[in-house]
């Protein structure tokens, strides 16, 4: 979505991606691509030479656990790399993508601000940790001389799913009847083109070495649902589990999905998130960069046509008759 973004405002744009990564997302765009990997230093500095901005996107999300070595390797590595690499490369300067796991949870009712003090050590699930961790690599490399703006995205989604994100599994599962439960929670969902929007605005205003949180709208998972009810016009009939019993569920779910071989939907760190305190405040962003979020229900209105025009949902929209059917 950033290049398509970049794309249009014409500017021009080399995409990085991995050895034998697909390039559906960015096909029939006039960019240049080159072939790197965040975990190759030296492939690093290759794709940059001559760039003067790098955008670092690249990383691994999960919700399961097992993953700690990757995560490591690519997160908290890949990201000392790409600072590196861009200092090695002359860039002037580096936007880094991190992720509000990535601060420390504050007490109920307290909304979650910005910091330049991470804290692995007291941070739930090997993902937030590595993303902190590889916050704390970028910090060390600024203050090594490096130009170089964080931001700290809350749970994205929108358009252009073209890999299908756990959240646009669930988007898809609902249109298509298969939600039979949900449980209890809630959190703070951002439109991946607001997250773009807040990465161009801090390439362009973002004060060197801060970092910058870019939510959105805080919803309760019923009331999600409710909104896909109301833009796919399909009632679900999805039954509300207790989260005691859910949790009992997420103790067997990975060797449930594991027998599958299907990557899992719902895990034991993804209902405790659910449960945590999700107040997120964007102040600084709006303050500085002058980023506005979007309404929610736009979001989700916008992210099931997307579904539907490019052929991935076969349903019919309220309002839009047969046309909306590819």
């Amino acid at each position: 979505m950033l290049v398509r973004e970049l794309v249009r405002r014409r500017q021009l744009v080399r995409a990085v991606v991995q050895p034998g990564e697909t390039t559906e997302a960015i096909a029939g765009l006039e960019v240049e691509t080159v072939r790197a990997d965040v975990r190759d230093h030296a492939s690093l500095v290759r794709a940059f030479a001559g760039a003067d901005l790098v955008y670092h996107l690249a990383g691994v999300i999960t919700i399961s656990g097992g993953q700690a070595r990757l995560l490591e390797d690519v997160n908290v590595r890949g990201a000392s790399n790409v600072a590196r690499a861009c200092r090695d490369a002359d860039v002037r300067r580096l936007v880094y993508t991190s992720s509000v796991h990535a601060l420390e949870v504050p007490p109920p009712g307290v909304a979650l601000c910005e910091t330049t003090e991470f804290r692995p050590d007291v941070l739930d699930g090997d993902y937030a940790r590595s993303k902190a961790r590889a916050s704390i690599e970028i910090r060390r490399s600024v203050e090594q001389g490096l130009d170089a703006v964080m931001v700290f995205p809350s749970g994205i989604i929108g358009p252009y799913d073209f890999r299908l994100s756990e959240m646009g599994h669930l988007f898809a599962d609902f249109a298509r009847g298969r939600l039979a439960a949900y449980v209890d929670g809630a959190y703070d969902f951002v439109d991946v083109r607001d997250v773009v929007d807040g990465l161009i605005m801090a390439a362009e205003k973002g004060r060197r070495g801060e970092g910058y949180i870019l939510s959105g709208e805080r919803v309760s998972v019923a009331g999600l649902l409710a909104l896909l009810e109301e833009v796919t016009g399909v009632h679900s009939g999805a039954r509300r589990l207790p989260m005691s019993l859910a949790r009992l569920a997420a103790v067997f779910a990975p060797l449930y999905y594991r027998l599958r071989r299907a990557k899992p939907r719902f895990t034991s760190y993804s209902l405790r998130v659910l449960a945590s305190n999700c107040l997120m405040s964007s102040a600084k962003a709006v303050r500085e960069l002058g980023y506005a979020p979007r309404p929610l229900r736009e979001t989700v209105r916008d992210t099931i046509e997307w579904f539907v025009t490019t052929g991935r949902l076969q349903l019919k929209l309220p309002g839009f008759g047969a046309l909306a059917v590819p």
